[in-house]
């Protein structure tokens, strides 16, 4: 039981997952759950009582047990108990401290990163403000390769998503050039399909190679289908890039994905398999979102970012090439409004790169939450000044088949000129050999657009 007095009336927690939901910033999906603080001084004494607490206490108390869940497992199972032992003495409290150190830099930060479970990250999320979660991820570099760089500092990348209600591969196509003309897909060029076959995905995964072959860009594909597609499409030669699922932060949520850890290194050792990487061998693409494990019935009464924290515990066995907070996408349910969901972008932001992970965020809302432009405008330009290593590509910012409001190509060009942040290098030097960046890193690519347009003629999809 934890305990914490506020204007002398004393708050109890019989455990430690009420504990860490209480001490939770508001969020409607906790709320939904029934596991959120009925009041901001029930909140503020959890957060006070989670401060105090030793971050040993979450190696000795599993918040989903051990025997039960196969993430917990992993958890416990791969913990780095020797870089540990230069934290096991602080409380939850002092670990904030020492991460908001001048004298923690990012090479403390990248030897601590197998030592930090989700349930810390998630715990001194917390109690941290929005300055304090942009502060440490800044320090944080998290660097990933494929055909390209990803994560290097001073460096923004985009997934260019060309995503088509009907999978048109005219419409596509036409998505896919205007991103490239606005200098988008240097993390990715990913395909939501409309279809879930494995015929469509490999059409989808020959067009986007083409492009690639035909322009020599330094760059990687992805269809976002599931995996169990992904892998026999691999079996059929199809040229697969990087592996794509959706995970979540427990067992029982990732089974109602269809997958498990053992169908996760299956997909990761065939993509292995087949060496398409240039330069590295980062080939696994995962995606995440506050809210998955409560809409799969599968939170265990846990809040919904501490399980969001322990989805990255899944990504980082893989050793992936991207990670994305699909931040708004699943609904007011979830994160209610626009303050909701720029705090719970930054929070996983914060958390993934904290543990290592090479995070991006589709900085999003659905067309029925209380948010909307100006709010994602405020939270592209925090994580932008976070670090975070790649947003979303979307045609005016309008994904017409996701049917949700994302960045567009021209937010990237935003947000990079503001803060003096480049492509990745590979990309960049493509984007300048083809006439499509000047030397003062400008884009000029549709200026120069009739270039591919004419070479498209001979272009055999």
């Amino acid at each position: 039981m934890y305990k914490h007095t506020v204007n002398q009336h004393v708050f109890t927690f019989s455990t430690l997952a009420e504990l860490m939901a209480k001490a939770s910033p508001l969020r409607s999906g906790d709320q939904l759950a029934g596991v959120a603080a009925s009041s901001y001084q029930e909140r503020v004494a959890a957060q006070m009582a989670l401060a105090n607490l030793p971050l040993t206490t979450f190696l000795e108390i599993p918040i989903i047990p051990y025997e039960t869940d196969e993430v917990t497992r992993l958890i416990f199972d791969t913990h780095d108990q020797e870089n540990f032992k230069t934290i096991q003495h602080l409380t939850v409290g002092d670990f904030r401290n020492f991460l908001l150190s001048n004298d923690t830099e990012a090479e403390e930060l990248t030897a601590l990163q197998k030592a930090i479970t989700p349930e810390m990250a998630a715990a001194v999320s917390k109690i941290m403000s929005v300055q304090d979660l942009i502060l440490v991820s800044s320090k944080c570099e998290v660097v990933t390769r494929f055909r390209n760089t990803v994560g290097l500092r001073g460096r923004l990348s985009t997934r260019l998503q060309p995503n088509h209600p009907t999978d048109d591969i005219k419409g596509i196509l036409a998505s896919m050039l205007d991103g490239l003309f606005y200098g988008s897909g240097d993390a990715v060029i990913g395909i939501n399909p409309a279809t879930d076959h494995v015929a469509t995905q490999i059409q989808l995964l020959k067009l986007i190679d083409t492009v690639r072959q035909q322009y020599d860009i330094p760059t990687q594909s992805c269809v976002l289908s599931h995996i169990t597609n992904t892998i026999l499409a691999i079996e059929q030669g199809a040229p697969v890039d990087l592996v794509f699922q959706s995970i979540g932060g427990t067992e029982q949520t990732n089974s109602s994905f269809g997958i498990n850890l053992s169908l996760l290194k299956e997909g990761y050792e065939a993509a292995l398999s087949l060496g398409r990487g240039t330069i590295g061998n980062n080939v696994m693409y995962f995606e995440t979102g506050q809210g998955s494990s409560l809409s799969a019935n599968a939170h265990h009464g846990v809040d919904q970012q501490t399980l969001e924290a322990r989805a990255y515990a899944v990504a980082r066995a893989f050793d992936p090439f991207l990670v994305n907070t699909v931040v708004g996408f699943i609904g007011p349910e979830y994160l209610f409004d626009g303050k909701q969901i720029i705090r719970a972008g930054l929070e996983d932001h914060f958390c993934g790169k904290l543990m290592g992970l090479p995070m991006g965020c589709d900085i999003c809302y659905t067309n029925h939450a209380d948010a909307d432009q100006d709010d994602m405008d405020a939270l592209l330009t925090l994580l932008g000044t976070a670090g975070c290593n790649f947003i979303m590509g979307v045609p005016g910012s309008d994904d017409i088949m996701l049917n949700y409001q994302s960045t567009s190509f021209h937010d990237a060009l935003y947000i990079r000129k503001l803060l003096k942040l480049r492509p990745a290098p590979e990309f960049e030097a493509w984007l300048i050999r083809m006439g499509m960046m000047n030397d003062r890193y400008e884009i000029t690519g549709a200026k120069n657009s009739m270039r591919f347009l004419d070479d498209l003629n001979g272009l055999t999809l």
